[in-house]
């Protein structure tokens, strides 16, 4: 069953993928994702972090609390998904090319 595997070369490879991890994610702060609501009237921006470092409102939103907390959800759930996605993108970039299976 673990024929072919080499120990030795998985923690090698262990150790390259935190290194690529940690690299990602210092650079993942230099990105930016942005979601608009209604139309325009409302953006967030995010860092591929994951932190809202931006969000801009129309003045005539600021007259209706609930279209304004209704926008603010939809745009801040989109920035995530974005975020996520990125992420999810990253990390099967990481792993792309590096076979635990020894087959060189």
């Amino acid at each position: 069953m673990f024929e072919g595997l080499n120990f030795g070369d998985m923690g090698k490879m262990m150790e390259q993928i935190q290194e690529k991890a940690k690299e990602i994610q210092e650079q993942a702060k230099n990105v930016e994702f942005t979601a608009k609501a209604g139309g325009g009237m409302l953006t967030v921006t995010a860092n591929g972090a994951g932190e809202i470092i931006d969000i801009t409102i129309d003045d005539s939103l600021l007259e209706d609390k609930e279209s304004l907390q209704i926008l603010l959800i939809s745009a801040i759930n989109d920035v995530n998904k974005m975020v996520e996605d990125n992420k999810k993108s990253q990390a099967m970039g990481i792993m792309g090319g590096m076979n635990p299976f020894g087959s060189k």
